[in-house]
C-alpha cells in the first residue's frame, strides 16, 4: 500500500515563511513549537493526533519529553508524516532528561528509550528537564515530597553535563540545553561546561516575563525557549495556586486582541515571538494550534503594544516545582536562587 502523501492544508502556514531564530551552532530553529504536555488531562492518543495535525498545519518544532509518557505514540505519528514526504531534517524535535535519570551512565539509557519511543536516529536538542535529580510519582500531590530529594548540587549536575555533552560527540543529539534553571546556576555552568546550552526552557507569558533570566540567556548566545506562552490554563489542578493571575484576562492583552480580532491566546504567543523567545504553546484543537502558528506570520503588534505587554509582568510563575523540594527547604522560592546566588545547604 502506498504511503499518503503528507500535504500542508490549505489554511496552514508554509514552513518556510515561519521566522526562525540561529543557534549559536548555525543551526536554525522554527520561532514557535508544538508543546505536548497534556497535564494529566489529554490521552496520549489526542497528543499524537495533535503532532499529526500540527506538522499538517506548518508545525515543524515539536517538544517531547520522556516524563510526558506519550513519546511511543508521538513517533508513530512522527512515522507516518516522514512516510508521507515531511524529510526529518526538516523537523526539529527536542526530547528532556528526567529527574530520576541523572545517574552516572543514566543519561545514555534514557536518551536511547527516547530514540526508540520517537522512532528517530537523533534529537534536535536534549534538555536537561530539572537540575535536580528530585523524583516525583505521575500524578502526586503538590504536598509529595522524595525522601531523597536535595538541593542543587553543582558537581553532581556536572556530572550529568559531562554525560550530555557525550550524546552530542556520539552523534545522538545535536544540541543539548537546560530547563527551569536560573542566572546562577546557568553561569556556573557556562564555567564549567565544554559544549554550552543552545538553548534554555524557561516559564515566560506576559504576566511572566522574567527580564534579567532572559536577557543573561540572550546575552550568551542562548536561545530562550518558553513554554506556558498563554498562562498554561490545562496546567495541572496541583500547579493551580490562589495567587495565580491568568494572562489571558489581561485588559491590555484583551483590547489587542480585540483590535486584532482574536483570541486572546493568539496575542500572547504573537508577543513571544515578536520578543526574541520560541513560544511551544499546547493545544490538541486544530483551531488553537492553527490560530497560534498563524500569529507568527501575521501584521506584528505595533511598538506601543509591544511596551504596553512589557508593562504588565507582573513576576506570576505558574510551575512552581514545589514536589522537587528537599527536607530543610522553606518552600518553592528556594528553587529559584531569587537572593540572586546559588545557596548551600548543610
Amino acid at each position: 500500500m502506498k504511503n499518503k502523501k503528507f500535504t500542508i492544508a490549505p489554511d496552514g502556514v508554509d514552513p518556510n515563511k515561519l521566522p526562525k531564530r540561529k543557534l549559536y551552532t548555525g543551526a536554525e530553529i522554527p520561532a514557535i513549537g508544538l508543546g505536548t504536555f497534556g497535564s494529566d488531562r489529554f490521552s496520549a492518543e489526542d497528543i499524537a493526533n495533535a503532532v499529526k495535525g500540527a506538522i499538517s498545519v506548518g508545525y515543524r518544532h515539536i517538544d517531547c519529553a520522556s516524563v510526558y509518557g506519550n513519546e511511543d505514540l508521538i513517533g508513530d505519528a512522527l512515522q507516518e508524516v516522514m512516510a508521507g514526504g515531511v524529510k526529518r531534517e526538516e523537523l526539529w524535535i527536542s526530547s528532556k532528561l528526567w529527574n530520576d535519570m541523572h545517574g552516572q551512565g543514566d543519561v545514555l539509557l534514557s536518551v536511547a528509550k527516547t530514540l526508540k519511543d520517537l522512532k528517530l536516529d537523533y534529537l534536535d536538542m536534549y534538555f536537561v528537564h530539572w537540575p535536580f535529580p528530585n523524583y516525583h510519582a505521575p500524578g502526586v500531590s503538590v504536598d509529595s515530597r522524595d525522601p531523597h530529594a536535595v538541593p542543587y548540587i553543582h558537581e553532581n549536575f556536572m556530572k550529568t553535563w559531562r554525560q550530555m555533552e557525550r550524546l552530542v560527540e556520539m552523534g545522538l543529539v545535536r544540541h543539548i540545553g537546560t530547563s527551569n534553571m536560573t542566572v546562577p546556576k546557568l553561569k556556573l555552568l557556562l564555567r564549567d561546561a565544554k559544549i554550552k546550552p543552545a538553548c534554555n526552557q524557561m516559564e515566560l507569558h506576559p504576566h511572566f516575563q522574567q527580564p534579567e533570566l532572559f536577557k543573561f540567556v540572550v546575552d550568551n548566545g542562548i536561545v530562550p525557549i518558553g513554554f506556558s506562552p498563554i498562562g498554561s490554563p490545562t496546567r495541572p489542578d496541583r500547579d493551580v495556586t490562589p495567587e495565580d493571575t491568568v494572562d489571558i484576562q489581561d485588559p491590555v492583552i484583551v483590547k489587542i486582541a480585540e483590535r486584532l480580532n482574536v483570541h486572546p491566546a493568539v496575542v500572547c504567543v504573537k508577543w513571544a515571538v515578536q520578543r526574541g523567545q520560541v513560544p511551544i504553546p499546547f493545544s490538541i484543537y486544530r483551531n488553537e494550534y492553527l490560530s497560534n502558528i498563524q500569529s507568527t506570520v501575521t501584521a506584528p503588534l505595533t511598538d506601543e503594544e509591544m511596551e504596553e505587554i512589557a508593562g504588565i509582568d507582573k513576576n506570576c510563575r505558574l510551575i512552581k516545582g514545589q514536589v522537587f523540594l528537599w527536607e530543610g527547604a522553606d518552600d518553592w522560592e528556594d528553587l529559584w536562587d531569587l537572593d540572586g546566588e546559588v545557596k548551600t545547604w548543610d
